[in-house]
């Protein structure tokens, strides 16, 4: 059942609008879905008999947008606020070329024949609101009640369709805490060449929404088992098997997804816990002094190039990059007590002090997906408290903070812009990292020629 009263205002008036010109109009996808599993949804679409052209003159121009005409969608612009409803034309489809379109779209269609066409039998469910009918063709309520994704008809014919599918259906999955219907899951293997033509920005969004997931681990295992973990992130395959030692309870690839589950819904932050020890397979080491266990030196360093690869890959924005990397790179910090306070400014300078919060998140979910118990804030607690103190009594962590600038430093020394310059404040910031009280623009200007003769 449906409770309407979960549908806003401004939906039901685009869709009694509709009706009121003559025309059918249907809520369908996601947002059926998940009224139907009493869950909040952020956006409704619409279906329905009228054509693009009839929509643009039911609502007008003001509150209509021509986004998508060539496949019969016009975004409709609902209530004060507004809300973004998308009003679609039903629909019949060509036979797909690239993967991605239909070679031709055509309109007229009826409700049954557009309902075909999508791509999960729960996503192939209309609502009337004004009758309150449900309007269910393929079994979706059932499969919703059963917790099962499946394919509308024949699962290869649908991701052959639209490459990205299989992985939606993964993303979906994992999402809603569902199962892969067995036929659906077994069409995945079977059409990943046309996966591979889907571009690297539509496979970067869905793998986005799936780390925002619940439990992510399960769609990065579903992954693995249907192909599209080799399509998209091969570099952890090599970590199914690789032991570690004493201080783990299992291999590289179980522990890194129990880092994954175990950081906040954020996806750098998640793809970053998932990569951190990607690096491992390439560095791992016998130990000559524990039989059958492994070392695995430098191996963040190898992981935070790898990590810099897969960004390029998945195509990261710059900033991502910087964190994605920042993170994999310093995830192996040790704390101690016998860390001087130039030790935690040179931390936080290394780190970068906005990072520093997704960091601890990473470090702590490393430690407790060991397995073995640990305080996940062993190595984090002290150091917050240390990090707060030191920022409260001086601002200096890095060299924009200090009381000269590079202007100062060529005037000091009478030259140019050049690597010099970077050189002598980096030499200046090391001084004062241990010393803040060093921090005075006479006593710097002073300091200028000794740090630039060494």
């Amino acid at each position: 059942m449906i409770d309407a009263t979960q549908i806003p205002d401004d939906v039901l008036a685009v869709c009694r609008r509709l009706r009121q010109a003559g025309f059918e109009a249907y809520l369908v996808g996601g947002s059926v879905r998940d009224l139907l599993l009493g869950r909040s949804s952020g956006d409704f679409d619409v279906a329905t008999s009228a054509r693009p052209e009839e929509i643009l003159r039911v609502f007008g121009s003001r509150f209509s947008v021509p986004t998508g005409l060539q496949h019969g969608t016009v975004t409709v612009l609902a209530g004060a606020t507004p809300r973004h409803v998308e009003v679609t034309t039903f629909r019949g489809e060509g036979v797909y070329l690239d993967g991605r379109h239909p070679s031709v779209v055509t309109f007229g269609a009826t409700l049954a024949e557009d309902l075909s066409r999508r791509d999960f039998t729960m996503n192939a469910i209309a609502y009337e609101p004004q009758a309150g009918a449900i309007i269910d063709l393929h079994q979706g309520q059932q499969d919703i009640a059963r917790r099962v994704v499946r394919t509308v008809g024949d699962a290869v014919q649908r991701f052959s369709e639209d490459g990205l599918r299989p992985m939606r259906a993964v993303r979906q999955a994992t999402q809603l805490g569902f199962e892969v219907d067995a036929a659906t899951l077994a069409a995945i293997p079977a059409t990943l060449e046309v996966f591979r033509k889907v571009s690297a920005e539509r496979v970067r969004d869905e793998l986005f929404k799936l780390l925002r997931a619940p439990v992510p681990s399960r769609g990065i295992e579903l992954m693995r088992q249907t192909g599209l973990l080799a399509e998209i992130l091969p570099e952890l395959l090599a970590a199914v098997g690789c032991r570690q030692n004493r201080f783990h309870k299992d291999d590289v690839y179980q522990h890194s997804l129990a880092a994954l589950d175990a950081v906040r819904p954020e996806p750098i932050l998640r793809l970053a816990a998932l990569l951190h020890d990607v690096g491992k397979p390439r560095t791992q080491t016998p130990q000559a002094d524990a039989p059958g266990e492994f070392g695995f030196f430098k191996h963040e360093s190898v992981g935070a190039e790898m990590a810099e690869a897969i960004a390029g890959r998945l195509r990261l924005s710059g900033a991502e990059t910087e964190l994605l990397v920042a993170l994999v790179a310093h995830h192996m910090f040790f704390y101690t007590p016998a860390w001087t306070d130039g030790t935690v400014r040179r931390f936080v300078n290394r780190v970068h002090t906005e990072r520093i919060p997704p960091l601890f998140s990473l470090r702590e979910a490393d430690i407790v997906s060991r397995g073995r118990g640990e305080d996940p804030e062993c190595e984090t607690r002290e150091l917050r408290a240390r990090i707060a103190r030191v920022a409260a009594e001086d601002a200096v962590l890095r060299v924009k903070d200090l009381a000269v600038s590079g202007a100062d430093v060529m005037r000091v020394l009478g030259v140019g812009p050049g690597p010099q310059v970077g050189q002598v404040l980096n030499r200046l910031l090391e001084r004062v990292l241990d010393d803040p009280a060093l921090n005075q623009k006479e006593t710097l200007e002073r300091l200028i020629p000794e740090v630039a003769a060494r």
